[in-house]
Formats: structure tokens, C-alpha cells, sequence
């Protein structure tokens, strides 16, 4: 080809270029949005625990459409941590409305927001004590949160905060120190006795027959080290990612619905407390256990759902020993299965016998509903080969109550990738392909003029 149309070529190319600059910048107006915050800093040293409450944390203001949050442990200079230094029990982020020019309370008490007139902003349920929007533990990582289009999780509305409030947000880290313990798996799973512990962190006795949970691995109690064994303590932060989108109307709101396998009382009117949380897995063999079973634990619960809708995603949380989690309808359809990923490095994201992931669910929008005041099964699977103290056995999932208006008889999760696709690209495109088809054509009218074609 001639320099000349290899210089045009090269021109329209730049064409495409200045188009594709000036069409992410227009784009960028309203398009999602990301910022990275840090929790305020938290100390451990080999077998301590930090409980935090933090209120007040910074997060992205106005009225927007929540689209992911992500969050890890790192240290002081940035690095993420493995788990095997760090075990992340849990960490959730609550919102709340405080009144205007309030002072953000300094105790580590979540008890704090009952007072001072906080409002909780909980989720749509069905436990009373899970008012968390966001929560994860050792699956953080690779875990997807993201809330697919044209979906959001709205905050922000200014019509739903009471006059004289703010919208506010607060976090809870629960991480412990594992470097130099005796027992990991035993500190991970807040065994008693490898903390000494006899009394929860409100001076009350432990029930007879409590032998390991969250009522003893408090805030600053320590599980038992090698002898011998020295650490330095470091500072801690809870990196944690949001990305967002500002409201409009096309935005499709989602719930947020949180189930707990240790829910023993459900009647569709919020259970409150009879979520238990946790529970314990006994081992294979054990006094009262089938010992010609298979050696898995399958607990169950019924749940009711007092509002149905659409459901646009699903994952389970559980920890180390979980085999994976199930949600079902009252016909025995399968809703989400939501399984664990496990890590076989030493590298943060991939840590060996942990849990490092869980697999999520993304229906095809209108496939999976749920009715009103319909009766859901959920269960949850451990292995039992051995015991287990103060594992979980959550489920959330996100619905919506209608799906996006149809404009044509197209499916609606072709309507939904339509509603993205940048159709500029469509007709610069096909305006490059045109220009390239004339003057290829004008080349070979030439070259067959001047006695045969000429390699490229």
C-alpha cells in the first residue's frame, strides 16, 4: 500500500483514539466511582485480640447507589496481611443517622448507639441482632460483592434521614493475632480454655457447656503462646474499598436480607434474638453422634420471608471446616448454593486451611423469586472429623421487588447489557470500517490499473 493511505489509515486511527478520549471523559460525569479508606489503626501483638467499634468512618456522602465494598488487614506501610498472622474473624459496617454536630462516641461499646438519640439504619432483615449492610470474615478477598446493573443499594436519600440527622457509618473489626499461638485453628475458633476465659466481657459467667465462640475471644484477651515465643506488636488498619454511583431514577433498589442457620424462631416478624450466630460442630464418633454417618454436619433451619422479590445475588459465610451452604424455597427449588474456596500458599488471598472465598450467585434477573411470606430452608454443612467452636452459618442475599421496566420483548438481561454498551464505539466503528473499505478499494482499482495487486 502506498505511504500515503497507510498515513490516512494511521490518521483515522488517531480519529478513533481522540474519539475514545473525549468519549470517557464525557462518560466519566456520571459513572461509577471508587475511593480507599483506612480504618482508624488497631495494636496486636502474638495472641491478642482486637474487638473494635468505630463510628464515624469515612465514607462516601450524598445520595448514591452502593455497587461493591471490599476489605483486607494491612499493616502500617500498605502491606496486606495473611491470615496466618492475622486471622480476620469478622468485620461488618453498619449504618446509622446521629444527630448534626454530635461528638463521635470514643468507647468501644456498640452498645453506645442506643444512646445520644443514634438511630440504627438496619437491613431488611430477618435477625433483629444482624443490622449490618456489608460483613465478611476470612473469605474477604475473593469474595464478589458487587452489585450488578442496573441494581444499587441505596443510601443517602435525603427524604429517609429525620430533620436535624446526618447519615453516619461505623465498622466493627474483629481480628486476632495468631503469630506464635499453640493451637491456630483452637485461637481462630475462640476456644476457652486457650484463653482462660471463665467470664464474657461483661463480668457474666459462661453458660455450662460453653466451650468456644465470640463470648471468649473478647477485645483484648489473649490466646495462650509457645513458651519462649516474643513478637513485636504492630499497628493495624482495615483498607476498605467502595464503589458507588450517584441516584437516579433508572437505578433499581436492592434488600438486603441476612439469614442465620441458628435461627430457631422466625415467624416473618424479625426474630431479633433468636439468631444465635454461632454454634458447634461436634466431632465424628462423639457421645450422641451417628458414628456410622458420614463424618459432615448438615444443620438446618426454616425461615420465613415476610416480603419476597427477585433475587439479584447471593454468598454464605462460614469458617475454617465449611464445606458450603444452601438456600431453598418452600418448593425445594434451589435459590443459591454458596460454596467455600480454600487456600493452599502462604501468599495473603491464598493462606493454606483457610477459608479465602465463597462462591456467590447471580441469577439471571427474573429467574429466581421469592413470594411473600413464603417458608425458606437454609442449611449449612461443616465437615466433622474433628470439633468445631463458634463457627457460622450466614446467608445474604439481595432482592429486589420488580424488575426493571421492559421496553421491547427482548429479555431483560439483554436490555440490561443494551443499557450499557456505548453505541459511539458502534459508529465509529462502522464509520472506520467504511473509510477503510474506500480506500482499499481505490488502491486496488489502482494497482489493477498500473498491472496486478502489491503485497502488504
Amino acid at each position: 500500500m502506498p505511504r500515503n493511505y497507510l498515513l490516512l489509515l494511521l490518521l483515522l486511527l488517531g480519529i478513533v483514539l481522540s474519539v475514545q478520549g473525549s468519549d470517557s471523559m464525557f462518560m466519566k460525569e456520571n459513572k461509577e466511582k471508587s475511593a480507599v479508606f483506612l480504618s482508624p489503626n488497631f495494636v496486636l501483638g502474638a495472641g491478642s485480640v482486637g474487638n473494635k467499634w468505630y463510628y464515624n468512618i469515612d465514607f462516601p456522602r450524598g445520595h448514591i447507589a452502593i455497587k461493591e465494598f471490599n476489605a483486607e488487614v494491612v499493616d502500617e506501610f500498605g502491606n496486606p496481611v495473611p491470615l496466618h498472622e492475622t486471622y480476620l474473624h469478622h468485620w461488618v459496617v453498619i449504618r446509622y443517622h446521629a444527630p448534626k454536630d454530635t461528638e463521635t462516641p470514643e468507647e468501644n461499646d456498640p452498645n453506645k448507639l442506643s444512646f445520644k438519640k443514634n438511630i440504627i439504619v438496619r437491613n431488611s432483615g430477618i435477625c433483629n441482632n444482624l443490622g449490618q449492610y456489608f460483613g465478611l470474615g476470612s473469605e474477604t478477598r475473593r469474595t464478589e460483592t458487587y452489585v450488578p446493573d442496573p441494581y444499587g443499594i441505596e443510601v443517602g436519600n435525603p427524604a429517609e434521614i429525620p430533620e436535624g440527622y446526618e447519615e453516619r457509618w461505623l465498622v466493627n473489626v474483629h481480628a486476632i493475632d495468631t503469630r506464635g499461638v499453640e493451637d491456630r485453628l483452637g485461637c481462630t475458633e475462640c476456644k476457652c480454655d486457650l484463653y482462660n476465659v471463665t467470664i464474657d466481657e461483661y463480668g457474666r459467667r459462661l453458660k455450662p457447656g460453653y466451650t468456644g465462640g465470640l463470648y471468649c475471644c473478647y477485645d483484648e484477651t489473649q490466646c495462650r503462646i509457645r513458651q519462649g515465643f516474643n513478637s513485636i506488636k504492630r499497628s493495624l488498619y482495615l483498607r476498605y474499598t467502595v464503589k458507588w454511583v450517584d441516584w437516579e431514577d433508572s437505578i433499581v433498589p436492592v434488600k438486603i436480607y441476612i439469614f442465620d442457620v441458628t435461627d430457631t424462631g422466625n415467624r416473618g416478624n424479625n426474630s431479633g434474638t433468636a439468631c444465635k450466630v454461632e454454634y458447634e460442630i461436634e466431632r465424628c464418633g462423639s457421645p450422641g453422634v451417628d458414628r456410622n454417618s458420614v463424618c459432615a454436619d448438615n444443620k438446618k433451619t426454616s425461615v420465613v420471608m415476610p416480603n419476597g422479590g427477585y433475587v439479584i445475588y447471593g454468598a454464605a459465610h462460614q469458617h475454617s471446616g465449611g464445606i458450603g451452604s444452601a438456600l431453598y424455597g418452600e418448593d425445594g427449588r434451589l435459590i443459591c448454593a454458596s460454596i467455600p474456596v480454600y487456600g493452599d500458599g502462604k501468599e495473603p488471598g491464598n493462606e493454606a486451611g483457610y477459608i479465602v472465598g465463597m462462591s456467590t450467585c447471580y441469577p439471571q434477573p427474573g429467574s429466581v423469586k421469592i413470594s411473600d411470606g413464603e417458608t425458606l430452608l437454609l442449611e449449612s454443612n461443616y465437615s466433622s472429623t474433628r470439633t468445631h467452636t463458634g463457627v457460622m452459618g450466614l446467608f445474604y442475599i439481595l432482592v429486589v421487588d420488580q424488575l426493571p421496566t421492559r421496553s421491547s420483548s427482548m429479555p431483560i438481561h439483554m436490555l440490561h447489557k443494551l443499557k450499557s454498551f456505548n453505541y459511539t464505539w458502534v459508529l465509529v466503528f462502522l464509520g472506520v470500517s467504511a473509510a477503510v473499505a474506500v480506500v482499499v478499494g481505490y488502491v486496488r482499482k489502482k494497482d489493477e490499473k498500473e498491472g496486478g495487486y502489491q503485497q502488504l
